[in-house]
This record gives C-alpha cells, sequence and structure tokens, in this order.
C-alpha cells in the first residue's frame, strides 16, 4: 500500500464499492469493470480506478477486476477482515434497532456490549445481550478489546459518554446523537445526524411548489 494520505472522501468510497461486489459475488458474477461499476453506482469509472489505485493494483486491462479478489481486499483495507467488537451507549429505540441489525450483518465488526443508565433498562436483554450499568464500560471495553464506540443518547449526555469512552481506550466514535463532540485528536468521530442530512436533502426539492397556507 502506498504510503499517502488518503482522503477521507475515497475511505467513504470503499463501502459502497465492497457491498455492491458482494451483491455480484451472491449472483455468481466473477469479473467486473470499472465502468460497469461506475454505471451501477452512479459514480465516475476513472474516480474509482483511482480510489482502487491508492491501494495497490487489483484489475487487468481488457478484463476488469476480479469480483472475489477485489472484495477480499477492500475488507483487508478496512480491517473487516478480524474481529472488530463495538460497544454502544444509550438502549433506547435507536439503539435497541441498532443491536438487533447485529442479525444482518456477515462482518466482524459487531456490536457486543449495550450500557446505560437507566436503572428500567439496564439488565434487560437486547439481541442475547444484557444491557449493563456505566459502571461496568471501562471494565468491559478493556476486557473485550474493544476499540469502536457508537453514541445513540440524547445530546445532552453525549459529551459525558464520548469522555468515558476515551477514558476506557475508546480509539473511533459514531455520534448519533445531534451534537458536535470534544474529544482528543487522536480520537476519530463521525457524526450520523439524521436531522442535518433531512434538513440538506430539502434543499434538493424543487423550489416551485406551492406553500400551503393556513385557513
Amino acid at each position: 500500500m502506498k504510503s499517502i494520505k488518503i482522503s477521507e472522501a475515497v475511505v467513504k468510497r470503499l463501502p459502497i464499492y465492497l457491498r455492491f461486489l458482494n451483491e455480484l459475488a451472491m449472483k455468481n458474477v466473477l469479473t467486473v469493470s470499472s465502468q460497469d461499476l461506475g454505471q451501477k453506482l452512479n459514480l465516475n469509472p476513472a474516480q474509482i480506478r483511482k480510489d482502487l489505485a491508492y491501494f495497490g493494483e487489483f484489475g487487468k486491462k481488457g478484463i476488469g477486476y476480479d469480483v472475489n479478489y477485489l472484495i477480499e481486499k477492500i475488507r483487508q483495507i478496512l480491517k473487516l477482515d478480524r474481529q472488530l467488537p463495538v460497544a454502544l451507549v444509550g438502549a433506547g429505540n435507536l439503539g435497541r434497532a441498532l443491536c438487533n441489525y447485529n442479525i444482518y450483518l456477515r462482518d466482524q465488526m459487531k456490536i457486543v456490549a449495550i450500557f446505560d443508565v437507566s436503572a428500567d433498562k439496564i439488565g434487560q436483554t437486547i439481541n442475547n445481550m444484557n444491557v449493563q450499568p456505566m459502571e461496568h464500560l471501562a471494565e468491559t471495553i478493556r476486557a473485550m478489546k474493544i476499540r469502536i464506540g457508537i453514541i445513540t443518547v440524547p445530546a445532552a449526555e453525549a459529551q459525558n459518554v464520548a469522555n468515558e469512552f476515551v477514558k476506557a481506550g475508546i480509539e473511533a466514535i459514531l455520534n448519533f446523537a445531534p451534537s458536535i463532540l470534544k474529544v482528543p485528536q487522536e480520537i476519530r468521530v463521525h457524526h450520523a445526524d439524521f436531522t442535518a442530512e433531512l434538513q440538506s436533502l430539502a434543499y434538493y426539492l424543487a423550489d416551485d411548489l406551492e406553500v400551503q397556507e393556513d385557513h
């Protein structure tokens, strides 16, 4: 792999390629060209070739990419070829949904521990996991060698959870709370803000819609 800085945009496209390649593999498709990938994913084929070239030479001119080989390589690049246990804090509706989604994941990145501060939730079972109190968070994260954390708590509590994650040794956080987290520079944070995504989506609506007035 080339020792150059890879942009976040490139890294975020890799799972998109992987998902489509997995679909092709399930249909027993053996090879695929960048042209086909670009057409199906609505991306420039040259961009796809450039993205993959950052990590090596995976395709053959006139033949394309070996689907199973490229799946294997992208999984290695994304570190999905190893166990990546995840901890989640917030056993509300969203947290439960994410834990139950574990059933459908084929990769080795799965939620293995869930925590909450509510006495009503602690002790409940979600997808064969017992909701633990926050007092057990650091011990569990270290014992299970967890490196990734998910936050699904109200915005007012998100920073406190992030602080606890950092102290416990978490290296990356996926934050579903509508708040900006302050963490050390070496901690990677991605925000999954439904409200912001919907609001930005509204920008692309047609301007000629009539405004409905109350009568």
